[in-house]
């Protein structure tokens, strides 16, 4: 290792050679590699932590340029991980990075977030969020999440002993957008990967206050931060978890709702077709309902609808494209 790139952090007083050796035996998890990933990836690498995967289904794409600045024109097409993961080896060959080529999803995550030192949730997609929320506080380990859209967005330090994202988001607005849908300023994307990397630092050093049980907001509009302690959130009961198609038991009650112009092939052969609104059925207590949709918004309402007459269990599917596409549903 090359003591003099981090000469400047080591003289910090809060980070030292202790710190730094702190930094080096760290491994992060880092879900997305997109206008959040790539701020949080640069200041990470250009740290010194010692081992990042870096876990994402998606190819650069020429629209995503004006923001994920980590990538150029000959990217385009390629999977995000290896063009990243190529990228930061020539900023900083010290460390290590493992790039996972496929979606983050409930197959995945438990898998992914083992041994991990802390979890980064850069993914524009509310199931990952939570998905990356629940294994992380089962397992214990610390989870630094983002979200950003249009000229807003937050970050806030989750699990690892302070409340989980569901404490503080137990549930979803009628309609989501993602940057897709709704765009986004690349420099908003920068400040809160920026405050990602900043939290993510600041658990590894153990430094106070500590970010966990924080929630910080940001308004490029204004140009004002907020936020608020969250140290006493109550973790909701029965809360909707997420899970693959592979998971569906063969005594589940499925519900696709998506159309057969959406989704000419259902999610399963037996499932039954509905919309979030129209579903009106009471299954036999014995059995679990599972919704499926693209992105999850609409079978999160409909169990939530169901969840008000039926004490079952209920299960959603995120199945589109890939599990970081969010849509406006």
């Amino acid at each position: 290792m090359n003591a003099d790139r981090y000469i400047r952090q080591i003289a910090l007083p809060e980070v030292g050679a202790e710190g730094q050796a702190r930094l080096r035996a760290a491994r992060v998890l880092v879900i997305g590699a997109g206008g959040l990933g790539v701020p949080v990836l640069q200041y990470l690498v250009g740290a010194g932590i010692g081992e990042i995967t870096l876990v994402d289904g998606d190819v650069a794409s020429v629209s995503n340029l004006h923001r994920q600045t980590l990538y150029r024109m000959d990217d385009i097409g390629r999977p995000k991980v290896l063009a990243a993961a190529a990228s930061l080896m020539r900023l900083n060959p010290d460390i290590r990075i493992m790039p996972v080529a496929a979606p983050f999803d409930p197959a995945n995550a438990a898998s992914l977030i083992a041994g991990a030192t802390l979890v980064i949730d850069c993914a524009d997609s509310f199931a990952a969020s939570y998905i990356a929320s629940d294994t992380c506080f089962m397992q214990g380990v610390p989870l630094i999440s983002a979200s950003a859209l249009g000229l807003s967005g937050y970050v806030g330090g989750f699990c690892g002993g302070a409340p989980s994202l569901r404490a503080v988001f137990p549930d979803l607005p009628e309609t989501l957008a993602s940057c897709e849908t709704a765009g986004v300023l690349g420099p908003v994307v920068g400040v809160l990967g920026a405050l990602q990397a900043q939290m993510a630092l600041s658990v590894l050093l153990g430094l106070a206050p500590a970010p966990l049980g924080q929630l910080v907001t940001f308004d490029a509009r204004g140009f004002r931060f907020g936020g608020f302690r969250f140290d006493q959130a109550p973790e909701p009961h029965n809360g909707l978890a997420f899970i693959v198609r592979e998971e569906i038991a063969d005594d589940d009650f499925i519900v696709e709702l998506r159309d057969e112009e959406e989704a000419p092939n259902p999610v399963h052969p037996l499932a039954v077709r509905s919309t979030a609104e129209g579903f009106s059925g009471t299954p036999e207590n014995s059995r679990r309902v599972v919704f499926a949709c693209r992105s999850g918004l609409r079978a999160w309402h409909a169990a939530t609808k169901l969840r008000a007459r039926w004490d079952g269990d209920i299960a959603l599917i995120a199945l589109g494209n890939d599990i970081y596409e969010r849509d406006s549903e």
